[in-house]
Formats: C-alpha cells, sequence, structure tokens
C-alpha cells in the first residue's frame, strides 16, 4: 500500500496500519499546567491579596522522617524554591512537578524554581511549540502545583469566600488566557468547582459554559476529601448542570488526596503499580449509585488511569447484578451498559489494555501523553502510540478513534474546531 503523509488526521480505513507516517496528530486528553506565579496577586481584590495564593522564593530543604517527606523553609544548606502560600497552605515547588524533558537520571524529589523546567510548562505559547514538537494537536490541560487535580488546593481552606474568589479566577485564567488567543482550540479549557457545595458547584459550571469550558474536574472519590459520597444524591445538582450545558467531568488519579498501597513501609513503586485502583472504585460509584442512569446523558473521564482493568470490572459487576446480590435493585440495566461511548480511560502506556480493546470497547479509549509529569512521554509521544497501536494490530479506523475521534466525542471538541 502507499504511503500516506502525516496530517492532522492520518490516514483512514480498515487496512492495518503499518508505518509511522499514517499516524494521526495526537488530542491528549490529560496534560497539566504550571500555575502563573502572579496571577492571584494581580486579580484579587488588595483586601485579600496577603492571604491569597503567591510565590515567595526561599532556601528549602528536604526532609524525611518517620516514612514521611517534609521541608525546611530558610533552610541555611537548603536549595532555591518557588514556594507557594496561600492562607495556611505552603507548598514548595519541587523538580517532580514538571520534568518534561528532562534526562531520567536527573528526575528526583528535589526543590524546585519556576525556571528551572521548560517555559512550555507555564508559558502558553511556548506549550503550543512543545505540542508541535510532540505531534500533538489539541490537549486538555488539569492544574499541576497547589490547586492539585481537582482543586482540593481550594476546598481545604477555611475561608470559603478567598477560596470561591481565587478559584474563579483559576476559572478565568484557564478559559480567557490560557486556552484563548494562540491557544483558542488547541490548549481545551478545564474548569475547577468548588467541591464544599455543590450548588455553588453547579452555579460555576453553568459560569464557565457560558464562557466556553464544557469540562470540569472533579475527584475520583469526594468522600476521601470529606464531601458528600457519589451514592448520597448530593451531587445531583452539579450533574444536572453538566447535563444541561454538555459538561464533561474528568477524574485524575489522586484527585482523592489518597493513593492506594499495601503498608505504611511499601515503596512508591508499590502505590505507581496500583494507581487505577481508585479509577476502579470510582466507575462502580458512578455505576451502582444509579448516577449513570439518572443522567443518561453524562459523560465521565479517568485520567491517567489506563483501561487494562476494566473488562474484568465490568464482567464482575454484571455477575454481581445479575445474582441479585449487593443491594442494588435500584438499578435497571447491567453495569457494563452504561460505559460505552459514556466512560472513557486513558492511556499513556497499556498494551495490554490495547490488545484488549474489543473486550474494554474501543469507543471508550482515548490517548494521554501527560505533559510535563515524569510518567509522560514528552517529546516521544508518537513513538509511544506508534508502538502501542502496531503491537496490538490496529486499524487505521481503530488509531484514529484512538487517538482522536474518542477525545472528540468525549469532550464534544466540535465545539472548538475540531471535527475529525
Amino acid at each position: 500500500m502507499s504511503v500516506q503523509p502525516l496530517t492532522k488526521t492520518g490516514a483512514r480505513g480498515s487496512e492495518l496500519l503499518t508505518s509511522m507516517e499514517e499516524m494521526p496528530w495526537i488530542i491528549s486528553v490529560d496534560d497539566h499546567v504550571m500555575e502563573p506565579r502572579d496571577l492571584w496577586q494581580q486579580e484579587l481584590p488588595p483586601s485579600l491579596r496577603d492571604r491569597g495564593p503567591k510565590v515567595v522564593r526561599e532556601n528549602v530543604k528536604l526532609t524525611f522522617k518517620g516514612g514521611d517527606y517534609g521541608f525546611e523553609r530558610n533552610a541555611p544548606d537548603g536549595d532555591p524554591c518557588d514556594v507557594w502560600v496561600f492562607d495556611d497552605l505552603v507548598m514548595p515547588t519541587g523538580r517532580l512537578h514538571a520534568p518534561a524533558g528532562m534526562d531520567k537520571s536527573v528526575v528526583v524529589n528535589v526543590p524546585a524554581i519556576y525556571e528551572d523546567f521548560r517555559p512550555g510548562t507555564y508559558d502558553r505559547d511556548e506549550r503550543l511549540k512543545d505540542m508541535d514538537i510532540n505531534r500533538v494537536e489539541a490537549a486538555v490541560n488539569f492544574p499541576n502545583i497547589f490547586p492539585r487535580f481537582c482543586g482540593q488546593g481550594f476546598a481545604e481552606r477555611e475561608d470559603k469566600e478567598l477560596a470561591l474568589a481565587s478559584l474563579r479566577i483559576y476559572n478565568d485564567w484557564m478559559i480567557d488566557d490560557w486556552c484563548g488567543g494562540a491557544g483558542k482550540g488547541r490548549l481545551i479549557p478545564l474548569t475547577l468547582i468548588p467541591l464544599w457545595d455543590p450548588q455553588l458547584a453547579a452555579e460555576e459550571v453553568r459560569r464557565c459554559a457560558a464562557k466556553g469550558s464544557h469540562a470540569i474536574a472533579f475527584s475520583e472519590n469526594p468522600s476521601k476529601l470529606g464531601f458528600g459520597t457519589i451514592h448520597s444524591g448530593e451531587w445531583d445538582p452539579l450533574w444536572q448542570a453538566c447535563d444541561e450545558t454538555d459538561t464533561t467531568i474528568t477524574m485524575h488519579i489522586g484527585s482523592s488526596s489518597s493513593m492506594p498501597t499495601t503498608s505504611p513501609d511499601a515503596p512508591l513503586a508499590v502505590s505507581m503499580s496500583l494507581s487505577a485502583i481508585n479509577a476502579q472504585g470510582s466507575l462502580l460509584d458512578w455505576i451502582m449509585s444509579g448516577t449513570l442512569d439518572r443522567f443518561a446523558d453524562l459523560k465521565v473521564v479517568y485520567a491517567e488511569s489506563q483501561v487494562g482493568w476494566m473488562p474484568y470490572l465490568l464482567e464482575r459487576a454484571d455477575i454481581v447484578w445479575r445474582d441479585g446480590a449487593g443491594d442494588i435493585k435500584h438499578l435497571p440495566n447491567l453495569p457494563s451498559s452504561y460505559v460505552p461511548n459514556r466512560v472513557f480511560g486513558c492511556i499513556f502506556d497499556d498494551q495490554h489494555g490495547l490488545n484488549s480493546r474489543h473486550a474494554v470497547g474501543m469507543e471508550s479509549i482515548v490517548f494521554e501523553t501527560d505533559y510535563p509529569h515524569a510518567d509522560g512521554t514528552f517529546p516521544h509521544s508518537l513513538d509511544v502510540a506508534y508502538r502501542l497501536c502496531i503491537n496490538a494490530g490496529m486499524t487505521h479506523d481503530e488509531v484514529h478513534s484512538f487517538l482522536r475521534g474518542n477525545a472528540i466525542r468525549a469532550f464534544g471538541l466540535e465545539r472548538f474546531g475540531i471535527t475529525e
């Protein structure tokens, strides 16, 4: 067969992928952005700026005691560090926050300043250049440092007036600045919600949707954050707002402020290897609570979750449902029936999951580069995607769905001019 040029959408059809030149440009559904250091000091009312989010540069020394990492501020033998301070929150910037492009040998947990990182981690125009290098056409961007993955950094502050004002400033910056100008149609806005109040959260969804944002970051398990469970019904006003505005709900691993492990002395590698477990529990909550049944048009996306776990989990859930066990008589349909075209799992490097795509459901698999994190594949994301697709024996249509088409459907990217 003739070799197709490397276009935005790539070759199409039922023939097997055979060469890198046939690969389409990527749409990444999980990247991250370093928050602007001076944003809140510019945008907050003067009366709130002293306690609002800001960066102070100090010498910081990391400590390790009792199995836990800590840090010492203003340490004479410390390293320069951009420290985020927000009311009672103090959070140092570390090299692990954004090591894109660094040699693996230096990707370690040490203090850092923004200038230690690639400009693309915090500068929009430089990010677009990095996306071109990485063959990424469009990307959804999660927070990175103090807000954490679903806005816990705002939700944990006692002064909710300050927290809400600061959260809205972030959302306006995300929509108008980061995803505006040259970024429009390439950087896809992902906004945060006030997790402490579902009604306020619903209002923020509607406000941001009116400004052009149709995706929110939510927690994989809000109960772990001290908020209402998915089973409680407390979040229904939020789901109603998402339903009305065609807003997608996306959940990053670790957005419950907890990661699975086996024991206090287990190495970090255990937690990293178990990372998909939180997504498994979350998906069961969404299905078994009846939420996906009550709100039949909602779409949910699991960032950095991989997908190889899905077939067994859904098979087991269907068996439990058929046996009439587990007190889920309120669920009228098979658990697995709620997944196609509504639940999406993100792959960054999951060969087993892609090999199992027919059991998972090809329509439920999307791709991410995780720029600029240590698990990220920049600047080799296209190489990684090609290896996965070739080893899985995928057709052009399947590759297009994996790298583009499913993300377009999951996030309604037609609204941003991305149609194929």
